[in-house]
């Protein structure tokens, strides 16, 4: 297995790792990453053969599993009781009950919802230059999270600090102090849940945890800290990926020059993939094998870990022609944005249909918008989103 070398953290890379990627990718599929310290499948067939095979979970083997420094156990608890993590017979019961809470009839209802907030949000807009990424990239998932939940709205701002502080555990940049950061938003976050979980015990209502308390699967529920894990996995999840989702589609559009067939109604589904696939949000999940496995020239052992390079598999020539072209008109079939087999993302349907609503509304609205200033992406990995997308209207 041949050896590459990048740091993660340099600005450059995470500027634009689609060089590094097509290099690497070019002469093999699967290198060894060195300052990852494991193999990386930098090739689309790759990285589906490992979101797909159930020899690969992201559970940590038994054997390697450690207990983890004091000063994490609160953000420890939550992973401990996410779906993210989880595997068979655990991830079964657990994905069952959450999906006959998170349904798409529920997921469908807050069409009008959203369509009246992209329109709050314009009305609402700052003087120019406007930070879009803030005033509506943000605010249009944040929100919409937080009302699917049942929360107040008012909670918002202070759900998206902790969901920052928590999330940025996942970045190649993460140091001490990212840890009790972390450690701190995962216990206030938990406590607020808690105190907000009781008290819909005794007064539902129709929102999403009403509905996973009342979730029920050959006569079992849901946990009071399984309820918090798949909450905050929500919310972490559900927003962090389709701000950047929305930030980097915009981006790219006004690079491009946008064409208003995109955004028609017999287009904006094939938009909301190219999206995905071109700049998608996430560039890495990892995966640990559970037995020895012969994959694309390599030997596997059990307990190995393993990057899927998302960002790479998504720009493979050999499975879409002219990868480094924005084209909307691309017909995809498989999109590896939102992972895939198992662990498919159970907000990808939220994620669409925020995408395939905020989007034509927001360029209907504004159809002078401009970008004022060059975009930059923030310098962290595997997470890809900007920084700011200054424009004007």
């Amino acid at each position: 297995m041949m050896t590459v070398t990048q740091s993660p953290t340099d600005s450059d890379f995470a500027q634009n790792p689609y060089p590094f990627y097509a290099e690497h990718r070019a002469k093999a599929p699967i290198h060894f990453w060195t300052e990852y310290n494991m193999p990386a499948a930098f090739c689309h067939d790759a990285v589906q053969a490992l979101l797909r095979d159930r020899r690969f979970g992201r559970e940590i083997p038994a054997e390697l599993a450690t207990t983890g420094p004091a000063h994490l156990a609160p953000f420890l608890l939550t992973e401990a009781h996410s779906l993210l993590d989880a595997e068979p017979p655990r991830h079964t019961r657990l994905r069952k009950l959450i999906l006959r809470a998170f349904t798409s009839r529920a997921i469908n209802a807050l069409s009008d919802d959203i369509e009246t907030l992209c329109h709050r949000l314009i009305d609402e807009f700052p003087d120019q230059p406007i930070d879009l990424l803030d005033a509506y990239c943000t605010q249009v998932p944040l929100i919409t999270i937080c009302r699917l939940l049942g929360v107040p709205e008012e909670m918002a701002p202070q759900m998206l600090l902790w969901s920052h502080d928590i999330v940025a555990m996942y970045q190649a940049s993460r140091t001490i102090e990212t840890e009790h950061r972390a450690s701190a938003a995962a216990a206030a976050f938990t406590d607020f849940l808690r105190s907000y979980i009781d008290q819909r015990r005794t007064d539902p209502r129709d929102d999403l945890i009403t509905r996973l308390i009342t979730a029920e699967e050959e006569g079992e529920s849901l946990s009071t800290d399984e309820l918090i894990g798949t909450c905050i996995l929500l919310l972490n999840a559900g927003h962090e990926a389709t701000v950047h989702s929305l930030g980097n589609g915009v981006k790219t559009m006004l690079q491009q020059g946008w064409k208003t067939d995109w955004l028609a109604p017999d287009g904006i589904d094939r938009l909301v993939e190219e999206i995905l696939r071109y700049d998608p949000p996430l560039h890495m999940f990892t995966r640990y094998a559970y037995e020895t496995v012969e994959l694309q020239g390599h030997s596997f052992q059990r307990g190995d870990q393993v990057a899927l390079l998302l960002g790479a598999a998504n720009r493979d020539p050999d499975s879409f022609p002219n990868p480094d072209v924005f084209d909307p008109s691309r017909d995809i079939k498989t999109n590896t944005a939102f992972g895939g087999g198992l662990h498919f993302c159970v907000g990808a349907p939220l994620a669409r249909l925020e995408m395939k609503i905020a989007l034509p509304i927001l360029f209907d609205r504004c159809p002078d918008l401009k970008l004022a200033t060059a975009p930059e992406y923030s310098n962290t990995y595997h997470f890809h989103g900007l920084t700011k997308l200054m424009v004007t209207t």
